[in-house]
């Protein structure tokens, strides 16, 4: 049933997207590798972290793309209703003569091609590479403290899990010390208080194994918040970290570092970046240059006709009475000259279909303006200083980046030379909490054989017995604790250490 209702998630997707990794399980056994590789692709801060790589690349092109010609186009319809229109000034275009106008529709489009180039340009594709290394390796820092993290949670569900054991074994010698303590009531060597300290100590027992249990399911649980899923999943470790004594040496380490470390290579990335920042800040006193062309179109239709016929009419009926006039001045010449064919001007029928064949413009029938190229070059004089302040702002900030190199470059060695001896430290001391734990356990072997032979009192049997149990928590303490700065050193070095063993 559950699988249908994903399955119709699923299907759904264009309405309700269904998340792929919300549907992730822990699988029955989990080990540290399984779960690094689920954190990688579900942890959702580093998720986000790592969606600044698509932006990095977008930035990239973008920059290529500035080095093109930008173009754009226009298109537009426009009506102006009938009636009085003002002129600039007083005058209106019925002073004219000019009256009763019609109303008017109108299209038209645009196209233009515009080229801008200038030093910082020029730079653009080399700058967002540089800022898309340092990105990316600002995403390594990230997978590095994720990586890490995932380990030190990994380690500290173990140790819960191992403090678990501990406290069941703990709990089983109570019990052991409480049958004890009743079989030599029985025989008549101790008396009844021997029994109620053995039940007390099984009691007391019983709260350190519930205390530790649920120690144990929180480590679980920050886990799997860490591996970005939800936390009523269970699975079982499978993962063993074996005590091995450490061979490295501080060269060998530090050579590792130098090529590993993820914060040092995100700060060389981002000198990188800022270097080229500065050339780019130089572009303010270079000159830029800007090409553009355009064309563009219109068309203009009256609602009516009438008025521009009408028009028409009154020009052509002027020309026939200029015409006749003409006429009877040259008849009264001295020396008359031939008169003019004035039947000719006459409005046909044909003019009136050429205006209305003319006016049917709207809204395709466009009519070409001139095209235009405009060349511009722009050479920057003065700006009040803040050219240079910029420069020598780019500057410090490139400084600011060499010293904080140097900076992550001393706290390496330093954390490095802390950090191998701390490993050090800690694997000798975890021998040396085995060691002492077999020798609790001996002594503890020796209580319970003495209690029997009524040789010793309950209360030295339990002090062997909590010193056995301080002994065993104190070697797990001592063994986890070795794990963890061997975890510590390899996000210094950016590398696995624990395989070169």
């Amino acid at each position: 049933m559950r699988n249908n209702f994903l399955l119709i998630s699923c299907t759904l997707a264009v309405l309700i997207p269904c998340s792929v990794s919300a549907q992730e399980t822990i699988p029955p056994r989990l080990s540290l590798g399984q779960a690094i590789e689920i954190a990688r692709s579900s942890n959702p801060g580093f998720l986000q972290t790592r969606n600044d790589e698509a932006l990095a690349d977008w930035n990239v092109r973008q920059a290529w793309g500035q080095l093109l010609p930008s173009a754009s186009a226009a298109g537009g319809l426009n009506w102006q209703g009938s009636g009085e229109t003002q002129l600039p000034g007083s005058l209106t275009l019925g002073d004219l003569g000019f009256s009763d106008l019609p109303s008017y529709y109108g299209s038209s489009y645009s196209l233009g091609l515009n080229y801008s180039l200038n030093w910082a340009t020029i730079l653009g594709p080399k700058q967002t590479k540089a800022d898309r290394r340092s990105t990316i390796a600002g995403i390594g820092v990230a997978e590095s403290n994720l990586l890490q993290q995932v380990t030190a949670a990994y380690l500290e569900l173990l140790r819960q899990e191992d403090a678990v054991r501990v406290a069941g074994q703990q709990l089983e010698n109570s019990r052991f010390n409480l049958r004890l303590a009743q079989g030599q009531l029985e025989v008549g060597q101790v008396t009844p208080i021997d029994v109620a300290q053995a039940d007390v100590q099984v009691g007391r027992s019983e709260v350190v194994v519930l205390q530790t249990q649920n120690r144990a399911n929180t480590s679980r649980m920050r886990l799997l918040q860490l591996l970005g899923q939800p936390v009523d999943q269970d699975f079982e470790t499978t993962t063993e970290f074996e005590l091995t004594e450490p061979t490295w040496d501080l060269a060998q380490l530090s050579a590792m570092a130098v090529g590993g470390n993820p914060e040092l290579q995100r700060r060389r990335y981002s000198w990188e970046a800022s270097s080229i920042g500065v050339s780019s800040a130089w572009s303010q006193y270079m000159p830029s240059l800007n090409l553009s062309t355009g064309w563009s179109a219109f068309t203009r239709e009256a609602s009516s006709t009438a008025f521009q016929i009408a028009q028409q009419e009154a020009q052509v009926q002027s020309a026939f009475s200029n015409c006749s006039f003409n006429n009877e001045l040259y008849s009264r010449l001295a020396n008359p000259l031939p008169p003019r064919d004035c039947g000719q001007i006459a409005f046909t029928e044909a003019d009136r279909n050429a205006i209305i064949s003319a006016n049917d413009q709207f809204p395709f029938s466009f009519v070409g303006s001139p095209p235009s190229f405009r060349m511009t070059v722009s050479v920057p004089i003065f700006s009040g200083l803040s050219r240079q302040r910029n420069i020598e702002a780019a500057r410090l900030q490139r400084e600011d980046l060499s010293q904080q190199i140097r900076e992550q470059e001393l706290q390496v060695q330093a954390d490095l030379a802390i950090g191998l001896e701390n490993v050090r430290t800690a694997y000798q001391s975890a021998r040396l909490e085995e060691r002492n734990r077999e020798l609790a356990q001996q002594q503890l072997n020796l209580a319970r054989e003495r209690y029997r032979l009524g040789a010793t009192t309950f209360v030295e049997l339990v002090n062997a017995q909590t010193l056995f149990a301080q002994a065993d928590a104190d070697r797990t303490m001592s063994i986890f604790t070795y794990h963890d700065t061997v975890t510590n050193l390899e996000a210094l070095v950016g590398a696995s250490l624990r395989s070169q063993n």
